[in-house]
């Protein structure tokens, strides 16, 4: 079947102010996430690439135009479902403000049962329909790709944080309950594979960084947002 990148948009606006940004407006690269997703570029410039594919957001658009030019795909298609979760009243708080909500928890320990506030401004969704359309457009796309191009095709979705963990759990097969257990970075590419009713995981997190200046900058980065030792920061690493 199909392989399938799982790219993470460079380091945000957002990220370096450990906001969580869900669906606002003018959340884009900073330029840190610029030179990231460049040496990204490089790393995937062997690859045949026949299709990319891009959240709507701002921060996944940037990323995606930027890698283009090292894949020799023909353009980007973009595809809403491939958006990020809609995060609804938790939209554009800070993430530090978040850990002290009693939510937080139900995200963390038990995500299927987890449903973001309401909002006037932003539209809500469970962490259970953001997995389950996120799946389901990928799903499709691959079909796709493979119909056209055949088994062995390459192509790359540009998204967000929590939709590409939904992505890699469910190949895991840990589905929606392990979640948490999956860590994406800024820039990362996950790898996965979809054979029939099930999915192969051949890389998680792959960020092209030494393993220590890895490890230094995940612990710094949570310190910044204050987020628990052993809990996953909601919408993602803040890189």
């Amino acid at each position: 079947m199909a392989v399938l990148l799982l790219v993470r948009h460079g380091h945000s606006t957002a990220n370096a102010d450990a906001v969580l940004a869900g669906w606002s407006d003018g959340v884009g690269l900073t330029d840190r996430g610029r030179g990231e997703v460049e040496r990204l570029a490089d790393r995937l410039a062997d690859l045949e690439v026949v299709r990319v594919v891009s959240s709507p957001l701002q921060r996944c658009r940037e990323t995606a135009e930027l890698l283009l030019p090292s894949l020799g795909a023909v353009g980007v298609d973009v595809a809403d479902d491939l958006g990020e979760c809609h995060y609804g009243a938790w939209t554009g708080r800070r993430i530090a403000e978040l850990t002290r909500e009693p939510l937080w928890r139900t995200v963390q320990d038990d995500p299927a049962s987890a449903r973001f506030p309401d909002s006037e401004t932003y539209a809500a969704e469970s962490l259970r329909e953001m997995s389950d359309r996120m799946v389901a457009a990928v799903t499709r796309l691959d079909a796709e790709v493979e119909a056209e191009h055949g088994a062995d095709a390459v192509w790359v979705v540009v998204s967000h944080g929590d939709p590409i963990k939904a992505v890699v759990a469910d190949a895991m097969g840990a589905g929606l309950p392990g979640l948490q257990r999956v860590h994406v970075d800024p820039a990362s590419v996950s790898v996965v594979r979809r054979a029939r009713d099930r999915g192969l995981v051949l890389a998680v997190n792959s960020s092209g960084d030494g393993l220590a200046d890895r490890l230094r900058a995940l612990s710094a980065a949570a310190k910044r947002a204050d987020v628990p030792d052993a809990d996953s920061t909601v919408g993602g690493g803040t890189g």
